[in-house]
């Protein structure tokens, strides 16, 4: 059975003065994450407000426990890099 994971990225931003700024930071992590994890990525909340983002990430696997650790090693990748962005929360959940 196929089973699809949706990874939930709260992140914060800070020292953001404009959109543009923001999407400077934001693009490049969506690239990254698409380059190094296969994933399908999107900026789905906040896109309207300074210093804040909440970025999807899906994946489909046929094993559901190759899914949710993939979603995990995202998360924890997102924390570790040296972004201009700190991971604020994250929610895993297998659909």
């Amino acid at each position: 059975m196929t089973s699809v994971g949706l990874l939930t990225v709260e992140i914060y931003v800070p020292g953001i003065t404009s959109l543009k700024e923001k999407r400077g930071v934001v693009k490049p992590l969506l690239a990254r994450l698409r380059k190094d994890f296969n994933v399908s990525v999107a900026e789905v909340e906040d896109q309207d407000q300074l210093g804040h983002s909440v970025i999807a990430v899906a994946a489909v696997s046929p094993s559901a426990d190759y899914v949710h650790g993939l979603l995990e090693r995202i998360a924890e990748s997102i924390a570790a890099w040296r972004l201009d962005a700190e991971l604020v929360d994250y929610q895993i959940e297998l659909l």
